[in-house]
């Protein structure tokens, strides 16, 4: 049995109202990517790129920890700020996969649980940073063995 002073780990965890990034995108080819990131995991393939290289007029400024957003796309369909790589973020306290069920083709959602996917099903994303391929194996988070 372990004995704290101050905050427990768990204290600390429930502390992150939202944990999970998640950035939505889209390719030249429509084709849709997301990303999630893990705020607790660390490291550098736990971190995202808001801005890519551009001109500074073109960039989002207004990016906050835990603030969602979900305007980069106006009412023509035309992207609000070129250099922003996600038009849309949320954060999220719960891990949350998205997948299309093999065999039926329903669209569906995982909530903290981990889920096998084959490997490389997926075109690359970006060439750089840590969505250069839609399926990351062991990137899904939840209890149990997959991806």
């Amino acid at each position: 049995m372990s004995h704290y002073i101050g905050s427990n780990p768990t204290d600390v965890a429930n502390g992150f109202i939202k944990r999970y990034f998640y950035g939505l995108r889209r390719n030249d080819d429509g084709e849709l990517f997301l990303v999630r990131v893990d705020q607790l995991a660390g490291g550098d393939t736990n971190s995202i790129t808001i801005n890519d290289l551009g001109i500074s007029e073109e960039n989002f400024l207004d990016f906050e920890e835990g603030i969602d957003y979900l305007d980069g796309i106006n009412e023509s369909k035309d992207i609000v700020y070129p250099n922003l790589r996600y038009p849309q973020l949320r954060w999220d306290g719960r891990s949350l996969t998205y997948y299309i069920e093999d065999g039926t083709g329903h669209f569906v959602q995982a909530v903290s649980e981990k889920v096998t996917f084959e490997n490389n099903i997926s075109s690359p994303a970006y060439g750089d940073g840590n969505d250069n391929q839609v399926l990351i194996p062991g990137q899904t988070g939840g209890p149990g063995p997959g991806y």
